[in-house]
This record gives structure tokens, C-alpha cells and sequence, in this order.
């Protein structure tokens, strides 16, 4: 009897037990009535999203119950974005209306997952496909062609992004969900990532400090990393690029599968450059640069639960330019050169309840920078240059750096994410940092240090039929505690320094639907900046920036509060966008030249002064209905900066304007063609520091073209894009060599193939 009762109680809650909270529908064109073929269909708040297939079908399994946001996205329909409750009764069918406006994707780096249109903050975006087939050679190279963005270059291999005049330790990188930490204060140091295997890059434009803490007092780039195939689903990548300048190459391969709860996904990459060129057709010398790259995935997802683990190893063998001397296309660097390895594992873990869900990150870095200096010099003659390229080879094999330092980083970030009230959407958090810095080599530059974060926070977004309110508070604390280097009264000594830094911060925004077509965004945001290890404790010579650098150990927080306005306008026809920004920043670190010379180097000391950055970026995209196919861009960048005594900052990009004419066709034998031309005008510079010297203004010409074939249900996708068409020679005011006359790199045309199985 117990043994029936036993057995009617099993069969009574295996429904329950084993249910599972599938999805299906259709979606199909709201006038032909036709389906719509591979339409993405996502979840942000899950992660999970599926292509429908030939007849406008999709399928979910294994869903959470609650309630969930999904959008629905295809090119040349408008995006559909609403929220539905799981399980649901029926089958989820949708049409979605034919529409010329660009498609809109979910912003990642925002903390409610919003359409762009939805947002309360607006996030720059881009797909890093879409960067690379106008030419880009780097991922920094890239996003210098999103508005607001630019980069601060020692040639092509080391680059820095700038947000609106910030740099450096302003501008928070984050990649697989945990903020990027590769000793990334030296303006000579690049960001160590590969485009390969970067989905999409995000730009927060402002400070950002209430969502990732210290550092994001400038703005945050995020790049998300390349998506897991669909559900019981396989594909590969293979591509291959050739840049005519640099006779550099590229060459990837990816191949992921996807069941119904695991997915895998591996990626393994190398580029080689060697010295660019200029618009004058010399070389310039060690600028060469190569990279090996390997990225891979482990996905889990059931109702739940859902973990991503992602591992990036990156190897780069950087030049570092010092003068204009041998000619040559050898691409294996010469002295001195940096060698630098860079490990990220992260783990992104997301637990799922009827009504709220936890995300909870941990993340472990390993940074390996090494230099290799040459202790007794060289004279390079260009006849000689194949002996001597070999003579420097064979010094790489024996030779130890002159500087390393290891830097490990564990960082964590747990979020809660409450249930709805009315609403109210709220999430409270925190994130924290662990960070230990070491020097092997002969040279130091900073300290063997530790760093401490704590961060706590709120925020909460509101939703109203006209009106969307977002804000927040975060209080954090950082604790950098340094060991003595060297003795007292030596030339060489830094003392040790136990500092701690806190700050309160807070953001408010809100977003007006002025009519159907007519957005308008007002942000107010303070954000904080500790001082780095190189600000407090510098007492060396910085090879990329031929400078001799000195710390202060005595600096504070930066403090800033930037009022940002947006207004934009969308419809059939066309898009424009107007910003508006005004950023104080109190107590700002910069350098000043002291008028000393160490080791024939001139010293700069770290000192801090109230400062202002203000400026607007204005875009316009005219798509005229019914001419769908035909495109033309036009963007405008302007920033000024100055300290509190009107003295102008350094390192402010010149104002731009860049014009682009497109045009996408679809065909049959070549699908998706497409063909652009784009000019960037860069004005004169003439707002610099003390000690800048005005930049002259250019212009760039950019064009080119590609298309997709289909081979029997794979694409081969080619492109051949031109920059600096014209072959201009020119200096970027960002460049650092620009103090020794050196020009950028002139005509580059660029070929790819990617082949998609």
C-alpha cells in the first residue's frame, strides 16, 4: 500500500519535476505575409537567442518561468521589443513592419539590457565586422571610427583609446565581462586584444563610475565577445587579411557547436606587420608588430542556470619606435621591443528565480609585459640593413629583459536583480578587485604593489509611457599599498606609500518620447579616479614615450560631474543626432614638463589642477524611401580642454568632420554587395599645452567595396577597402611621434576573405 501511494505521489509531481518551459513561434513580414528568414530572436536578460529558420520558425527549450523581455531584429524591419510572461499558452507569432531604419541591437554595457532607443544613456555601437571591412588594421585602429573615439598611437602596434578627450587610466576597458588590467596606464601600452573573436564594441561616452567604479571617469568601452552557435547547431570561420602598407597578414579560424545545453566555441588567430609607411614612402623604423591570439568558450544553459566560461591568451611582439633609420619589411621586431603576454579567464554565472535572478562574474588576469632594451646601441646603415636585422635577431635569443612585471588581477562582480514593483526595474551590486604587482627585471618603473577595490551599488529604472528615469548611488573604496624600492638618499629610491581612496558617486537620466520619431536624453553622472601606481611612485625613463616620468605620492581623487544632452530623430527616410557634453573635473593628474634632462630625456613630473572638457558630436544618415540601398553618413567630433588657469590640456584631439557615401545591394550570384567612398576632413589644432606645437589640418580619402557568394549553403565573403587613398602625408596630433616630425602611415589597401561554414 505505501509502495502504491509512493508511486502515485512520483507520477503526481513529475510534471513538475521535468517540465520544461518551451517557446515556439513564427515571425513573418506584416505586408507580403512571407516569412522572414533568419530574424534574431532574443532574450537579454537570459543571453539566449535563435535564428529562425526557412519558413520564419523558431524554438526555445528549457526556458526559466517568469517574466521575460524579447526582441525580435531583422535587416529592413523596424526592431520588436516587449515583454512576455513564460510559460506561455500558444504559439508566440509576430510580423514585423518593413522599415529602412538601421536595425537596432540590445546594449550589453548598460545594466537593463535596453535597445539603443529604449536607453536612458546612449551607447555608441558597432560590429567589429563592420569596422574591419573599412580598412581597420587594429581593434584600436577601429574604434577611432566611431564618433566621440579616438586613438593615442606610438605607430600602429601600440594604440590607446580616447573618449572625448580622455585616455589611459579615464577609459575603462572591459572584455568577456570583467574589466581589462595590463598595466594599461602607460600611454606605450596597447590594449592586447585581438578584433578576432570580438562580437561588437560598445562606448559609453562619459563617466560611468556608478556602474564599474574607479577608472571609468572618462568612459567605458566594452567589447562582447562572439556569440555560441544556435541551438544544435555547428559553424566555422575561416579568414585571411593582406594590408598593401605594412605587408602585413592576418589569419583566423573559429569553429563553435551548440546542443541544447552546452556550447563550445575555439578561435586561434596571428597578424604580422612590418614597418609602415608614410605618405613620403619611407619606412618607419620598428614600427613592426606581430600577434598570436586564442580564444575559446564553454556555454551551459538550462532553465535555472546559465555559465559561460571564456579563456583569451594574447602574445605581442611590439617595436617600439625611436628614430627614422633602417629601411626595411622584416617583421620580426628590433630593440627595443616589448613582448607581451596576456591571459583572461572569466566566469559568468546566472541564476534564474520565478521573478529576479543573480548574475555573479569572477574574473582572473595575468599580465606578462617584458622590454628588451639595447644596452650599447646601434648603427644601422641602410645598405647593411639584411647583416644587421640578423645580428638583432640572434641578440633576442640570449637577451633578458631589462624590464618585466607581472601584474594578476581577480575581480568579482555580483548582481542582484530585485523583482519588478510597478515600474520600477532595480538591481543592487557589488564589485571588487584583488591586484598584485611584481618586478623581475633590472629596470623599475613602478613598485611591487597591492591594490584593493570595493565597490557597492544601486540602481533602479523606471518606465512611464513618455518618459524613461534611471539612477543610482555607489560608494567605493581602494586601498594601494606599495614596497620601498632602493635606499634612502640613492638616486633610484621610491619610498613606500599605504594610501586609501573612497568616493561617493550618483547618476540620473531621463529620456522624453517627444513624438514617435523624436527622442531626448539629459544625463547627469559624477565619477572618481584613483591615482595609479605610475602617478604616485614613476622614477624612470618611459622608452615608447620618450620621456623621463616622476610620480607624486602625495596626489587624490579625481572627481568629476559631466551634464550630457542628447536629441535624436529617426524615421523612414532619415537619422540625425545631436550631443552635447560638459565635463569639471576637480583635481585633474596630469604631466608638466619640469625643464630637466635625465639620460637625455626630458623629465615630466605628475602635478593635478582643476579642469574642463566640453564639446558636441552631431550625426546625420539619410536613407530616402524607396531608395533603401543608397547611404550617406555624415558625423562631426568637437572637444576642447583646459585647466582651471586657461591653460589648454594635451592630448586633445582636433575637431572632424567625415562624410560617407554608400551604397548595398542585394543580388544573386553576389549577395549583400555593397561599395562606399568617405572623407575625413581633421582641422587644425591649434588649442594645445605648453608643451604641444599646433597640428596642421588633412584630409583622408576611403573607399571600397565587397560582397557575399553562396556556395552551396556557405558564404565567401570578400573586401578590398583603401584609406588614405590619396596617400597623403600628414601627423596626427594624437601620434606620439609627432615631437620627431614622424608622419602616419599612408596609402593602405586592404583584402579580406572570410569563409563561412
Amino acid at each position: 500500500m505505501k509502495l502504491k501511494i509512493l508511486f502515485l505521489l512520483l507520477l503526481a509531481v513529475y510534471p513538475y519535476i521535468y517540465a520544461q518551459n518551451n517557446l515556439q513561434g513564427t515571425v513573418t513580414n506584416l505586408v507580403s505575409g512571407e516569412p522572414v528568414i533568419g530574424a534574431t530572436v532574443y532574450f537579454p536578460g537570459l543571453e539566449k537567442g535563435e535564428l529562425t529558420d526557412l519558413d520564419g520558425r523558431f524554438m526555445f527549450k528549457n526556458l526559466p518561468a517568469g517574466n521575460h523581455k524579447i526582441v525580435i531584429s531583422s535587416v529592413g524591419f523596424s526592431t520588436f521589443s516587449d515583454e512576455i510572461s513564460i510559460p506561455s499558452s500558444g504559439s508566440f507569432d509576430l510580423s514585423l513592419k518593413p522599415s529602412a531604419i538601421e536595425m537596432e541591437e540590445v546594449i550589453i554595457s548598460t545594466p537593463f539590457h535596453q535597445l539603443q532607443s529604449d536607453n536612458v544613456m546612449r551607447v555608441a555601437r558597432e560590429n567589429v565586422s563592420t569596422l574591419n571591412r573599412k580598412g581597420a588594421i587594429t581593434l584600436t585602429d577601429g574604434i577611432s571610427q566611431i564618433e566621440g573615439v579616438e586613438s593615442l598611437t606610438t605607430g600602429l602596434g601600440i594604440g590607446k583609446p580616447v573618449i572625448r578627450g580622455m585616455s589611459s587610466n579615464r577609459v575603462l576597458v572591459y572584455t568577456q565581462g570583467v574589466r581589462l588590467e595590463n598595466q594599461q596606464y602607460g600611454d606605450e601600452h596597447g590594449l592586447g586584444i585581438s578584433s578576432k573573436g570580438i562580437q561588437s564594441v560598445e562606448v559609453i561616452k562619459g563617466p560611468a563610475s556608478l556602474l564599474y567604479g574607479s577608472d571609468a571617469i572618462g568612459g567605458v568601452l566594452y567589447l562582447n565577445p562572439e556569440r555560441y552557435a544556435s541551438s544544435k547547431a555547428t559553424k566555422a570561420e575561416i579568414d585571411a587579411n593582406y594590408f598593401s602598407n605594412t605587408q602585413g597578414y592576418q589569419g583566423s579560424a573559429m569553429a563553435a557547436t551548440s546542443g541544447e545545453k552546452f556550447k563550445f566555441l575555439a578561435r586561434g588567430s596571428y597578424a604580422a606587420h612590418s614597418d609602415y609607411e608614410t605618405g613620403d614612402g619611407e619606412r618607419v623604423t620598428n614600427t613592426r608588430f606581430n600577434e598570436k591570439d586564442f580564444k575559446a568558450g564553454i556555454g551551459y544553459q538550462y532553465q535555472k542556470y546559465k555559465g559561460d566560461l571564456r579563456y583569451n591568451y594574447n602574445r605581442s611582439n611590439i617595436g617600439i619606435p625611436e628614430e627614422m633609420g633602417i629601411q626595411s619589411t622584416q617583421k620580426e621586431p628590433l630593440l627595443p621591443f616589448q613582448e607581451i603576454d596576456n591571459h583572461i579567464l572569466s566566469l559568468d554565472n546566472k541564476f534564474y528565480f520565478k521573478k529576479s535572478s543573480i548574475d555573479f562574474k569572477l574574473g582572473y588576469q595575468f599580465n606578462n609585459r617584458r622590454e628588451f632594451e639595447d644596452e650599447h646601441g646601434h648603427e644601422e646603415e641602410e645598405e647593411d640593413h639584411e647583416e644587421e636585422i640578423h645580428e638583432e635577431e640572434e641578440v633576442h635569443e640570449g637577451e633578458h629583459p631589462a624590464l618585466e612585471m607581472h601584474l594578476e588581477t581577480i575581480n568579482y562582480n555580483l548582481k542582484y536583480n530585485f523583482p519588478k514593483f510597478g515600474k520600477f526595474e532595480t538591481i543592487v551590486g557589488i564589485q571588487g578587485m584583488y591586484q598584485t604587482n611584481s618586478n623581475l627585471g633590472e629596470e623599475i618603473l613602478i613598485p611591487e604593489a597591492e591594490t584593493t577595490d570595493f565597490g557597492i551599488f544601486a540602481t533602479t529604472h523606471l518606465h512611464l509611457k513618455k518618459w524613461d528615469f534611471q539612477g543610482g548611488l555607489r560608494y567605493d573604496f581602494r586601498n594601494l599599498e606599495s614596497q620601498e624600492y632602493g635606499h634612502d638618499h640613492e638616486d633610484e629610491f621610491i619610498p613606500a606609500i599605504d594610501r586609501n581612496f573612497n568616493s561617493i558617486n550618483g547618476a540620473i537620466g531621463a529620456k522624453y518620447e517627444i513624438s514617435e520619431s523624436i527622442n531626448a536624453r539629459l544625463n547627469l553622472a559624477s565619477g572618481f579616479r584613483a591615482p595609479n601606481l605610475a602617478e604616485l611612485t614613476s622614477d624612470g625613463a618611459h622608452h615608447g614615450a620618450n620621456r623621463y616620468e616622476m610620480g607624486d605620492p602625495t596626489l587624490d581623487n579625481e572627481q568629476n560631474f559631466q551634464i550630457d544632452l542628447s536629441v535624436e530623430l529617426r524615421n523612414e527616410h532619415f537619422e540625425t543626432y545631436v550631443n552635447m557634453f560638459h565635463n569639471n573635473v576637480r583635481d585633474y593628474i596630469y604631466l608638466n614638463p619640469t625643464g630637466e634632462i635625465i639620460d637625455n630625456d626630458l623629465v615630466f613630473q605628475y602635478t593635478q589642477n582643476n579642469a574642463s572638457l566640453y564639446g558636441t558630436e552631431i550625426g546625420a544618415h539619410i536613407h530616402p524611401h524607396p531608395l533603401d540601398w543608397l547611404h550617406w553618413e555624415s558625423g562631426f567630433e568637437l572637444v576642447h580642454g583646459e585647466l582651471e588657469d586657461g591653460e589648454n590640456l594635451p592630448l586633445i584631439p582636433a575637431n572632424s568632420l567625415t562624410n560617407t557615401f554608400r551604397i548595398e545591394l542585394e543580388g544573386e550570384v553576389v549577395k549583400k554587395k555593397y561599395a562606399f567612398l568617405r572623407l575625413k576632413n581633421v582641422f587644425n589644432q591649434n588649442r594645445v599645452s605648453t608643451f604641444e606645437t599646433r597640428t596642421g589640418g588633412y584630409s583622408l580619402l576611403g573607399a571600397g567595396f565587397g560582397g557575399t557568394f553562396d556556395l552551396n549553403g556557405s558564404d565567401l565573403q570578400f573586401t578590398i577597402s583603401g584609406n588614405n587613398i590619396l596617400n597623403k602625408t600628414y601627423i596626427s596630433h594624437l601620434s606620439r611621434l609627432k615631437p620627431d616630425n614622424i608622419a602616419n602611415i599612408g596609402r593602405n589597401i586592404s583584402f579580406s576573405l572570410n569563409w563561412f561554414l
